[in-house]
């Protein structure tokens, strides 16, 4: 199983899409300070997930999500 997700920063106030098959690991890995992008705060928090079957869904799915600018990041986690 593969997951598309989206984080959010309140300290930042910005959202950090990617994917993922451990969500909550990748969550961990970018609050340790690993990823360059996500290192500068500790406050990410998991907004959205979807699930799919395959990797090439996901990534799909991601480059889709990537596109969206803000108002259409918020609607899709309000669903």
């Amino acid at each position: 199983m593969y997951f598309v997700y989206v984080l959010y920063s309140a300290q930042l106030d910005v959202y950090y899409k990617g994917f993922s098959t451990d969500v909550a690991k990748r969550l961990d890995y970018h609050l340790d300070g690993i990823h360059k992008y996500t290192s500068s705060v500790r406050d990410w928090q998991i907004v959205y997930t979807a699930s799919f079957a395959t990797k090439s869904e996901a990534l799909l799915e991601e480059k889709r999500i990537k596109r969206l600018n803000r108002a259409s990041i918020e609607k899709l986690i309000k669903g």
